[in-house]
C-alpha cells in the first residue's frame, strides 16, 4: 500500500464518510447528444428516410451518424449511434436474405410441405412407415442366438 492510496482513502472518507470508501463505477464521459437532439433522432428514425431528400432507402447507423453531423455538427461513431438508438428503445433489424430469382407467387406452395410432388413422396413414405410399424418389422432383432448358450 502506498502513501498515495492512503491519501486517496482519507480524502474519500472526509468527503463521504464510511460510504465514501465504497468503490463506485466511474461516471464516464457525458453524452454528446442532449434530449432535444435525441428526440429529433427518434423522430427521423420512426418516420423513415425519404430517398429524394436523404439519398437512402433505409437508415443505417452510418447514415444516421452522417445526418447527425449535418444537422447538429456533432461527430458520432456508428457504435455510439447504435447505443443511442438502443437507449431510445429501437431494435436492430436486418432484412431476411432473398434469392434474386425467387418467384413470390410460388412461395405459398412451398411454405408448409413443399411442392405437390414432394407432398406425394412424403405421404408414401409415411404410409410405408405405418405399415412397417403395424407388422412389427421396425423392432431390432437380437444378434445372439439361444443355441450358442446351450450346454451340451
Amino acid at each position: 500500500m502506498t502513501l498515495q492510496i492512503v491519501r486517496d482513502w482519507v480524502l474519500r472518507f472526509n468527503e463521504g464518510g464510511p460510504t465514501g470508501l465504497i468503490n463506485v463505477k466511474a461516471p464516464g464521459s457525458s453524452s454528446k447528444l442532449n434530449d432535444k437532439q435525441r428526440h429529433a433522432l427518434a423522430k427521423i428514425v420512426e418516420s423513415g428516410p425519404i430517398p429524394a431528400i436523404h439519398g437512402v432507402v433505409r437508415w443505417r447507423r452510418k447514415d444516421l451518424a452522417q445526418w447527425i453531423y449535418e444537422e447538429f455538427a456533432i461527430s458520432l461513431d456508428e457504435t455510439t449511434v447504435g447505443r443511442e438508438l438502443k437507449a431510445l428503445g429501437f431494435a436492430k433489424l436486418s432484412a431476411r436474405p432473398r434469392h434474386y430469382a425467387q418467384n413470390e407467387f410460388e412461395v405459398d406452395a412451398f411454405k408448409t410441405y413443399g411442392s405437390p410432388r414432394l407432398q406425394g413422396i412424403l405421404f408414401r413414405l409415411f404410409s410405408l412407415r405405418q405399415r412397417i410399424r403395424s407388422r412389427g418389422l421396425d423392432r431390432p432383432r437380437p444378434r445372439w442366438s439361444f443355441r450358442a448358450y446351450r450346454s451340451s
